[in-house]
């Protein structure tokens, strides 16, 4: 039960399941996407499988909420009589929907917030929303959400490969991956968000294969000793590969929770079909 009427406030790059997009105390702030031929909402009026349909006739542009709508938002989670609010955004060092949201809580004195920048990207960064969703339901208080989930950004981690870099190029999200493009077309990159939030090259390897492969040895690295954790696996048109990434996660470690989590639509417009992502988040 949600005593302290604590509201969650994400943007749709966080790729939260559906689970938790559809409780009453969660708020997703869309991302946008424009095509030539019109705007649309991240996830509300165009799917992932729509956007990567099209992106062989058009790359579309993409956009982080707008003050207006962040505004109003906040004006509906007071309306509903939320007194806090914790916001978790993707990486600021990806998107400035973190500093938009930061300049739109200023106009809400009345409301306590915590903000948050996950330095991640898709379900790397909600895994921080996942966690602040559980402890509210187990009536921890915003003092101790705040310090479990601030202590649980570094802890997680997604990392992913994708069949071209062609995308991340494009949209100018290429970060620090930059240094590999013009390498010969069959080393493919391991790539995830260093400290800074910013994309870099894990590691390179020779051909999309043993780049999945690599995923998962990474993956096995992170994995602690002791604790809990979960697991991710994200995709976007990768959808056999995801499958059995989800399927080899479960087998391995039958009694820790695996999120499926497919990327957004907006998110999908950066990495083009054939990314898998493997997350883990300890806690």
């Amino acid at each position: 039960m949600n005593k302290q009427k604590i509201a969650l406030l994400v943007d749709s790059g966080c790729d939260l399941p559906e689970k938790f997009v559809k409780r009453d105390d969660v708020f997703v702030l869309p991302l946008k996407i424009s095509f030539h031929d019109g705007h649309f909402l991240d996830g509300v009026d165009i799917t992932g499988d729509e956007v990567l349909a099209r992106l062989s006739q058009e790359v579309p542009k993409t956009a982080l909420p707008d003050g207006q709508m962040i505004f109003d938002t906040l004006e509906k989670i007071c309306q509903k009589g939320f007194e806090k609010v914790i916001a978790i955004t993707i990486s600021a060092g990806l998107s400035g929907t973190n500093n938009a949201v930061r300049l739109q809580l200023a106009e809400f004195p009345q409301l306590e917030t915590l903000l948050v920048d996950t330095k991640n990207i898709g379900i790397g960064a909600g895994f921080s929303a996942i966690l602040a969703c559980e402890l509210i339901d187990k009536g921890a208080s915003f003092e101790e959400i705040s310090t479990q989930i601030n202590k649980a950004v570094p802890k997680s981690k997604i990392f992913f490969s994708v069949a071209t870099l062609e995308y991340l190029k494009k949209g100018g999200r290429i970060g620090l991956v930059s240094a590999i493009l013009g390498n010969a077309l069959s080393l493919k990159p391991v790539i995830s968000c260093n400290d800074e939030g910013v994309y870099y090259t894990v590691t390179k390897t020779r051909g999309l294969n043993k780049s999945r492969e690599k995923l998962r040895q990474l993956i096995l690295e992170r994995v602690p000793q002791k604790g809990q954790f979960r697991f991710a696996v994200a995709m976007a048109g990768a959808k056999e590969e995801a499958a059995a990434a989800y399927a080899w996660l479960k087998e391995k470690f039958p009694e820790t929770e695996v999120i499926y989590a497919p990327i957004s639509p907006a998110l999908s417009v950066h990495t083009g079909p054939g990314l898998l992502g493997i997350g883990i988040q300890e806690f």
